[in-house]
């Protein structure tokens, strides 16, 4: 996949935001979907294997989970609409005018304002893009899981 095509899909922290559960067009919202559509009206019969499969006496609370997931509607995090809580990797890189994290003189900094476990995340991913460029980092993770 070419640069451009690739800054539509990976977030200037290198998160991919195609996999983030908050994307309207994301694989998660697509599944979440599928999976919506194959249960149907699968309440009765929760409600009935509930009585002697207790694990399906959790099937409201699953079913309210697996709506939430149906209704991505993130633009990415290029657009400006970051869900992370005060994050501040959208604002320095706009004005830096790079398209990642690695590409700041100033990286790394600390003004991701990430949990030390996605600050670790965020670093490992830009030394990661660093190393074999953008596109082959995209190739490298186009296939894992973004939550890990």
């Amino acid at each position: 996949m070419d640069y451009n095509n690739i800054l539509k899909i990976l977030a200037p922290c290198g998160l991919n935001c195609e996999k983030c559960m908050g994307f309207y067009n994301g694989l998660i919202k697509k599944h979440s979907i599928e999976l919506k559509n194959l249960l149907g009206s699968f309440d009765q019969y929760a409600k009935r294997f509930s009585e002697f499969i207790p694990v399906f006496k959790n099937y409201p609370q699953f079913k309210e989970l697996l709506d939430f997931l149906t209704q991505g509607d993130c633009p990415g995090c290029r657009s400006g609409a970051c869900r992370y809580p005060d994050c501040g990797v959208i604002k320095c890189y706009q004005e830096k005018g790079v398209d990642f994290c690695f590409q700041c003189d100033e990286f790394p900094c600390d003004k991701t304002n990430f949990d030390p476990d996605l600050k670790q995340r965020w670093l490992s991913m830009n030394k990661r893009m660093q190393e074999i460029g953008v596109e082959g980092y995209y190739e490298e993770t186009k296939n894992l899981p973004r939550y890990k």
